[in-house]
């Protein structure tokens, strides 16, 4: 538990509605490792707040540290302008939905969903009406007296929101609820999930390391590196103009070539030749690493004559809508396309073709923060030659 005599660091412009989150110079320890490093942020009522990134970054932490099941080491954590670091998990305005769902299996639906009503000793009445509403809210009244063992994945994921919703908290937290779905039904919970917090109004904070998952949900996004945030924006932002190599890696898929910067500054000398771009965060000195991103969906093909990386095609990839080619650069580099399936060229293994960008599609970042999981990654050999 913190020190009891700690008083709360919010300043005057702490968000003071139902359902605003402050997280003020935050930091968790376990031992000698650092999970939380004087992290401060702000969640806006009604918001759909994402906390995004690989395992070991702070996320989860961070998470249960708003709920009251972690206690930080320094700093502040207000809901709705109070600070709660000495109130425990059930006297917070939060419920959390977790991976597992933790329904009690000999209880039924209903009886699962109205647990934390009869907790808080709510009139049997109140009970049965709210139970009702509940489970209106997410379609499943009609299988209120089955047991949890009778419904799919899918049912259990709402019976668990259901429950976590019924006692009306100013924020829900969940701590990656579609993980263990499949594909296609978590795709759908994505949009039923972002349609329900649209038409509830309630305070999201979601943490996942699935990047597709972040983007189609997210108000916002806070990328995570290290216990810090990397970058918070909304999805789009992030994605067209990532603040670091790490960003740029972590959202969508990227072309990297590594290179040094020339003397003009806004172009890296690689191995593939010389590439312009914009700067993405803060600008690297001449003559010092660098990296170029071009997302695959920003590069062209093109057959015969002309400007562009020259190489082969490596293999085709129909991905419904879109055709995704792989081409081999040199002995072992592979550049990524992704276009429209109706407008791509018709292209087979082994063709000779050239990748095309714009200059103003690709960004440079200092060399550095590029997870290991990266791909793509073309590095310019010390004699500067393929």
């Amino acid at each position: 538990m913190p020190d009891t005599t700690r008083t709360s660091t919010a300043t005057l412009d702490t968000p003071t509605a139902p359902g605003a989150v402050r997280i003020d110079g935050v930091t968790k320890r376990y031992g000698s490792a650092t999970a939380v490093d004087d992290l401060s942020l702000d969640v806006q009522p009604g918001e759909f707040l994402s906390l995004l990134g690989p395992s070991g970054c702070g996320k989860t932490t961070t998470l249960r540290m708003i709920a009251g099941f972690e206690y930080p080491d320094a700093g502040d954590i207000l809901i709705s302008g109070r600070s709660v670091l000495n109130l425990p998990p059930y006297r917070r305005e939060v419920n959390t939905v977790f991976q597992a769902y933790a329904l009690f299996p000999h209880l039924t639906v209903a009886e699962n969903v109205a647990y934390g009503l009869q907790q808080r000793r709510v009139p049997k009445a109140e009970q049965r009406e709210r139970v009702s509403e509940a489970l209106d809210m997410v379609q499943l009244r009609a299988f209120a007296d089955r047991k949890p063992t009778q419904l799919s994945g899918g049912q259990q994921q709402r019976i668990a929101l259901s429950r976590a919703l019924i006692n009306r908290p100013g924020v829900l937290l969940l701590d990656e609820p579609l993980a263990a779905l499949d594909r296609q039904l978590r795709e759908e919970m994505q949009l039923e999930l972002k349609l329900l917090q649209a038409r509830l109004g309630t305070t999201f904070v979601f943490v996942t390391h699935d990047q597709a998952e972040a983007l189609s949900m997210s108000d916002r996004i806070a990328v995570m590196r290290a216990g810090r945030i990397e970058q918070l924006d909304a999805p789009a932002a992030i994605y067209a103009e990532p603040a670091s190599a790490y960003v740029a890696s972590f959202i969508g898929q990227q072309n990297f070539v590594h290179g040094t910067v020339r003397a003009e500054g806004d172009a890296v000398d690689t191995a593939i030749g010389t590439i312009s771009g914009r700067w993405g965060g803060e600008r690297v000195a001449p003559g010092q690493p660098a990296v170029a991103a071009i997302r695959p969906e920003y590069v062209r093909l093109e057959q015969g004559d002309g400007a562009g990386v020259r190489g082969r095609v490596l293999g085709v990839s129909h991905l419904g809508e879109t055709l995704q080619v792989a081409v081999r650069i040199g002995e072992d580099a592979t550049f990524l396309s992704r276009m429209p399936a109706p407008s791509a060229p018709p292209v087979g293994v082994d063709d000779e073709v050239r990748c095309v960008w714009s200059p103003a599609d690709a960004r440079l970042f200092a060399a550095e923060g590029i997870p290991t999981t990266a791909t793509h990654v073309i590095t310019l050999p010390k004699d500067g030659s393929l």
